[in-house]
């Protein structure tokens, strides 16, 4: 299969690798600093950069998604990061046409809706044919990125590209999603099964481009229940974490550090924190002390401030930001939002919050 690529030489040399030290338990001098969505609407440059192109359009121009991912790194001392991409390239891989609707977001023009529809999707995927302007803008922005920060890939996770593709959607409550769950469950698990497979190729794919950390989004966890969590998406979240290393390791690639991002799955953490990802991502809803009880010392945590704290005046989200680096400690620790940046959120906002995060992390070191 064409996608075995070992990593392409010639990158250039890692300067700040503070991140990756971060996520795999080292010690680091500041606790570095990302944002979900960092590179999005809520930049002038990026919305000039879209306006005229269809949204799927400017994820397969791998040259686009280069510009928009270095777009807030001129902008701010970001400590990583994350290109440009969608998670519903998974299932356009799988042969499901989604389209961006102004003002309803992505779109399903045939979303699943019995059992039979199964057969209409893709049972074998290569993903370097599919999905092989993903790999390309990846390697692209590790070249242009000169070693300046690490590049961080990520794929959607098993149940919630699931329930967009029976969706077809956004949605409140995903009951037409979780009624599959409970009507079609062997279904369910064939569906997923195909998913993780998908996904485990394409996230090797993206370390063979040239990822230095990949990201799994289980957006929609907060939609099932402790119970349906562990049979329908915790053990695809596993299986996925243990094959892209088995396979990362065969075939003589870096082990890159994994982190899942499962939002509002606090009933999960201790499940999530033994699953066999480096980094455990945290929404905004659970105090990090109780977050680092229930995931113990062997995992780094990532989040969690609330996206909307950065609404506030910038004194105020310097306070948030000290007691957040308070809370979780300044080691083995990577500050994030608790979920993306929103589209009317203020570029110096964002700079506030990054530089907040640096420099109350080495004053807390110091002393």
């Amino acid at each position: 299969l064409c996608f075995f690529i070992r990593s392409p030489k010639g990158f250039p040399k890692l300067k700040n690798d503070t991140f990756l030290r971060a996520a795999r338990g080292e010690e680091t001098e500041h606790t570095p600093v990302w944002c979900m969505r960092q590179a999005g609407r809520y930049l002038p440059e990026f919305r000039e950069t879209r306006a005229a192109q269809d949204f799927f359009a400017t994820c397969r121009s791998p040259k686009l998604c280069c510009e928009l991912t270095l777009q807030p790194l001129r902008r701010f001392p970001l400590d990583a990061a994350i290109i440009f991409s969608d998670i519903l390239v998974v299932p356009q891989a799988l042969g499901m046409e989604v389209v961006m609707v102004p003002g309803k977001g992505p779109t399903f023009t045939e979303p699943l809706k019995e059992v039979e529809d199964l057969l209409k999707l893709r049972q074998k995927v290569d993903v370097t044919a599919e999905l092989g302007y993903v790999f390309q803008a990846i390697t692209l922005t590790r070249h242009s990125l000169e070693g300046k920060v690490p590049l961080i890939g990520f794929s959607g996770a098993p149940w919630t590209l699931m329930s967009y593709m029976i969706e077809g959607g956004g949605s409140t409550t995903m009951a037409k999603a979780k009624s599959w769950l409970y009507r079609h469950p062997e279904a369910s698990h064939r569906l997923l099964r195909l998913l993780a497979d998908v996904v485990t190729d394409y996230l090797v794919g993206q370390v063979a481009a040239g990822a230095q950390a990949l990201q799994l989004f289980e957006s929609h966890a907060g939609h099932l229940g402790p119970e349906q969590f562990e049979d329908f998406a915790l053990p695809y979240i596993r299986d996925i974490a243990r094959a892209v290393k088995s396979r990362l390791k065969e075939e003589a690639m870096p082990l890159v550090p994994m982190i899942i991002f499962a939002k509002d799955a606090h009933y999960a953490l201790r499940e999530l924190a033994h699953a066999g990802y480096e980094v455990v991502g945290l929404d905004w809803t659970i105090r990090p002390q109780d977050a680092r009880a229930q995931t113990g010392k062997d995992v780094t945590l990532q989040g969690n401030l609330d996206p909307c704290a950065l609404y506030a005046p910038k004194e105020k989200i310097g306070e948030l930001v000290k007691k957040m680096l308070e809370g979780f400690g300044t080691q083995r620790y990577i500050a994030n939002l608790g979920h993306g940046l929103y589209p009317d959120m203020s570029p110096e906002h964002v700079g506030a919050f990054v530089e907040a995060v640096h420099a109350h992390s080495r004053h807390i070191n110091k002393h």
